[in-house]
């Protein structure tokens, strides 16, 4: 036995034994395991294989951004007779090698989050519109500051990731700024945006970017962040400096944490997204090709709505109580 088939028979054998031959074997590869976002992702996938009666082998990147683990998550999975994988694809770009080599293998491959570059390098993508994300906490901002000008500070994910593009992007055509649309190339920026930092999506990198961008510009009265996470780093380094009370925070994930803090007034309003729904269509896509052939293909929506206790003219949004009740990472 080679070692690629050793690593296959014990990715099987972490997951409950080797599959049997009418048992459909589908794979998940997250970008962490620790991200309560991917922990939901990984229950909601398990529970919708149990149901369909079908054999899940999961895998994850040892931290955001590591494209090697997750290609060798691919090729393992290939081996253990995977007929259909989702991924998260922490390098958008680098992954595609893998997954083409998959696809030629006779594997149904689906994007689950984030696309891959080019989008059409997987079968499928299921995804929050991350656009849209962006669009309703933008247009929320707006409402809210009713003409009042604002001094916004931009906490993105990192550079190039389309996810966080999107966002960005989507959260300034929101707050009115032209000539803004999903199709815009890289993050673009206003004249009311007074600094822009990465924050990779850590609470603590966040509280750092923003208290650079305090640094920069101490007039600051408006902060998009990329996530919950960025977010309660933002809110840290503004109490810090007494000015919590005077800036609004808007963010997307739609987490339990990122609920409660809506709840508690550290964000103003939220996007939430349903990381549970995504592997669970996901599942739903693999099962049915590896049964009947039929592959998913193009975008779908997995589903965004506003979150918010503190409701603005014209923009449709649901209190902590339904973001609560629909949240992930309790």
């Amino acid at each position: 036995m080679n070692l690629k088939q050793c690593i296959a028979l014990a990715l099987l054998s972490a997951t409950g034994g080797v599959a049997m031959a009418d048992e459909p074997i589908v794979g998940l590869i997250t970008k962490t395991d620790t991200n309560p976002f991917f922990v939901k992702m990984k229950e909601g996938a398990q529970q919708r294989a149990k149901l369909k009666g079908a054999k899940l082998l999961t895998a994850a990147g040892r931290a955001d951004g590591d494209n090697a683990g997750q290609v060798t998550a691919i090729e393992n999975m290939v081996a253990a007779g995977a007929k259909a994988i989702m991924i998260t694809p922490n390098d958008s770009k680098a992954i595609v090698p893998a997954i083409k080599k998959a696809r030629a293998a006779g594997v149904l491959v689906i994007a689950l989050d984030s696309p891959t570059e080019p989008q059409d390098a997987t079968d499928a993508l299921f995804a929050t519109d991350n656009y849209k994300a962006g669009l309703l906490i933008g247009q929320y901002a707006k409402a809210a500051y009713a003409g009042k000008p604002a001094k916004i500070a931009m906490l993105d994910l990192f550079p190039g990731h389309p996810v966080g593009i999107s966002r960005h992007n989507g959260f300034l055509a929101g707050f009115g700024a032209p000539g803004i649309s999903a199709k815009t190339v890289g993050l673009a920026k206003t004249p009311d945006v007074v600094c822009m930092a990465d924050s990779f999506g850590d609470q603590g990198k966040g509280q750092t970017a923003m208290e650079n961008c305090l640094q920069k510009n101490p007039d600051i009265n408006l902060v998009y962040t990329i996530n919950e996470p960025a977010a309660a780093g933002a809110y840290k380094a503004l109490k810090a400096l007494g000015k919590e009370k005077n800036v609004m925070i808007v963010s997307v994930d739609g987490g339990c944490a990122g609920v409660r803090d809506v709840k508690a007034g550290v964000i103003a309003a939220t996007a939430q997204q349903y990381p549970l729904n995504m592997a669970g269509l996901g599942v739903e896509a693999g099962v049915e090709y590896a049964k009947n052939g039929k592959k998913a293909s193009g975008y779908v929506d997995t589903g965004v709505t506003l979150i918010s206790d503190k409701q603005q003219p014209g923009v449709a949004s649901r209190d902590t109580a339904f973001g609560l009740n629909a949240c992930w990472g309790k």
